[in-house]
């Protein structure tokens, strides 16, 4: 009997190799969007300094971005219930076809 047949075919094998888990941090991100993807990067912006570094950029077909807001938006459900309610310290910029959070 194959090993394989027992395997439930919905599973995924998901490798986190160190420097990817080891996360980058960021205080800034950048949402674009074009007809076919999502761009998102992930800044680090530090205090009194005008230069910011990207740390990450994630592109996302429309549908996976989708996926990630409604991801997003449980985990904050979750979060608050457990936590309390996440304030807003200062408004975000929407300007163009570019969000920031």
């Amino acid at each position: 009997m194959d090993n394989n047949q027992n395997q439930d075919p919905n599973n995924i094998n998901i490798q986190l190799n160190e420097v990817i888990a080891s996360g980058v941090y960021c205080n800034l991100a950048l949402v674009n969007h074009s007809p076919s993807e999502f761009v998102v990067d992930f800044i680090q912006l530090m205090p009194g300094v005008q230069q910011a570094n990207v740390r990450s950029r994630v592109i996302l077909a429309p549908l996976h971005a989708k996926r990630v807001l409604a991801a997003l938006q449980q985990n904050i459900t979750n979060y608050e219930q457990q936590f309390g309610e996440i304030k807003e310290l200062e408004p975000f910029v929407v300007g163009g076809n570019n969000v920031q959070a």
